[in-house]
């Protein structure tokens, strides 16, 4: 797959750390020019860096994408940067507190669901619109296997990841014919830091979720990523709509 994004502007959003650091990576490492955006600041440089010293080009901003002027402002800072947008990885999201339906706060509830599903069809109501002024592109989203299956304790997160299941295959009908592809991804249990806050927070112990896993382990984030760049390259012309699961079998029993 090398060369796999050779000439192309890519977009990752919660590219400081775990899957969206990976994915942004291994986009620069395929040839993409690549632009991140995270709610901290210090993990996207980080990740700027690391892709510098491998030879690649990256830039940042820092930005809430549940916020809509800030999901405006960093479509622009990449067009500004870059010239153009041909894929974007709608990545960026929270685990929220665990806790059962009847307890979970309202707070909590609306946080979740505007940082892993709100903000996905925000980044994506700028995205698409650049794209249909070049002639097309690829955008893959961050689901998991949560928007598969029910899960206890995270109602909320469950909640916006199948809307998020929902949100892709409807965009990807609406512009298949526009040259946009439209795909997500649904990882299992990754080791990111986020799944090791929500070891810690007690909802699932690591031994648990390794027993889990029919292949005996957790993922790890660049295991998504491949999985990523294949969908926003040419190889995947022919795939849309699709949830990609990337999960070690655990939807397979």
């Amino acid at each position: 797959m090398a060369g796999a994004l050779e000439g192309k502007v890519v977009l990752v959003t919660g590219g400081g750390s775990g899957i969206g650091r990976a994915t942004a990576l291994l986009a620069a490492r395929q040839g993409a020019r690549v632009m991140i955006a995270d709610y901290v600041p210090e993990g996207a440089e980080k990740t700027v860096a690391m892709i510098k010293e491998g030879g690649g080009t990256a830039a940042c901003v820092a930005a809430d994408v549940a916020v809509t002027r800030q999901v405006e402002d960093l479509i622009q800072k990449t067009l500004e940067t870059y010239g153009r947008l041909d894929g974007a990885f709608n990545n960026a999201g929270i685990e929220g507190a665990m806790a059962e339906t009847i307890a979970c706060t309202e707070e909590n509830f609306d946080r979740v669901v505007a940082i892993d599903l709100k903000a996905v069809w925000l980044c994506m109501k700028y995205e698409i619109p650049q794209m249909l002024k070049q002639g097309g592109g690829a955008i893959v989203n961050t689901a998991s296997i949560a928007g598969l299956l029910g899960f206890p304790g995270i109602p909320a997160y469950v909640a916006a990841k199948h809307g998020v299941v929902g949100l892709t295959r409807t965009a990807a009908l609406e512009y298949a014919q526009k040259n946009i592809r439209v795909n997500c991804v649904c990882p299992g249990v990754i080791n990111t830091p986020m799944v090791q806050r929500a070891f810690d927070k007690g909802g699932m112990r690591e031994a648990d979720a390794i027993a889990g896993e029919p292949i005996g382990r957790l993922g790890k984030p660049e295991e998504i990523a491949a999985g990523v760049v294949w969908l926003l390259s040419d190889a995947a012309s022919f795939v849309t709509g699709h949830p990609l699961t990337i999960d070690g079998g655990w939807t397979a029993r």
